[in-house]
């Protein structure tokens, strides 16, 4: 469904944050993407949604290629901007409408869905939103936020959903519903986290990024969160010592705090 070959991409004045990323992923397959702050995996998701183009390698989506000059194609980009949908790190970064409402029906009235209104209930329903219904979205906490720019993508009810630390700002009742829709929902999810402690519930399939920009590992998720000397070298966990009673030993921690890019 979604296929990348020998990726690369740098931000300007930086060295390259994806350097030669191949991979695919398969229709309804839930892949978590692992990475400390700095791997690309928000690059990543950025340019699955095309909202970046690679610099070199080729990207496509069911079976055609993702290109700015193709996404001037106005039926290809409605149809590409429908099935895939990305949820940012930080909400702000999504939220522009008056009122919560008009922000979860914006994407479903700008493709001239009939039933805009009613997935906006129904998704306002959903994330317990309906009671912040006529609240301007930059009055809401984080959480809040969060659950806003969530119902705005899934009101337009895609095939495909990228989610860069989708549960960060969530309290547990929401983090835990984010958990049991994405188990069932039967959509091609891609998420990427650092959190290692909530990862092993989003997925089954694992590609570790290193800070180099490469991948270090693709395979069953499971395995990837067993492998301590692996998420060492990705820095999603790291050594020290520690003396308790006198004694000096060394384990492992991981590395659940908040990244980017």
């Amino acid at each position: 469904m979604i296929e990348l070959a020998d990726i690369r991409y740098a931000w300007p004045d930086a060295p390259p944050v994806l350097d030669g990323v191949s991979l695919g992923v398969r229709e309804g397959e839930k892949l978590v993407l692992l990475g400390a702050n700095g791997s690309g995996k928000s690059t990543l998701l950025k340019l699955m949604n095309g909202l970046v183009a690679p610099q070199a390698g080729r990207f496509s989506y069911c079976g055609e290629a993702v290109t700015p000059a193709r996404l001037k194609d106005g039926a290809f980009a409605r149809r590409f901007r429908s099935e895939v949908v990305l949820l940012f790190q930080h909400p702000e970064a999504m939220l522009f409408n008056p009122t919560v409402r008009d922000e979860v029906a914006y994407g479903p009235r700008q493709l001239g869905l009939a039933d805009a209104g009613a997935r906006a209930e129904r998704w306002m329903t959903a994330l317990d939103l309906i009671q912040l219904a006529d609240k301007a979205p930059f009055a809401l906490s984080g959480g809040q936020k969060q659950k806003v720019a969530l119902a705005a993508i899934l009101a337009l009810e895609p095939r495909v959903l990228l989610l860069d630390e989708p549960a960060a700002s969530l309290d547990p009742r929401a983090a835990g519903w984010l958990v049991d829709y994405l188990l069932d929902c039967g959509k091609t999810v891609v998420t990427s986290t650092h959190n290692l402690s909530m990862a092993s519930e989003l997925g089954e399939r694992a590609v570790v990024l290193g800070e180099g920009g490469r991948p270090l590992f693709d395979g069953p998720l499971h395995d990837a969160l067993r492998d301590h000397a692996l998420l060492e070298a990705a820095n999603l966990m790291h050594r020290h010592r520690h003396r308790h009673d006198g004694v000096e030993h060394a384990h492992t921690h991981s590395h659940d705090w908040e990244s980017s890019r």
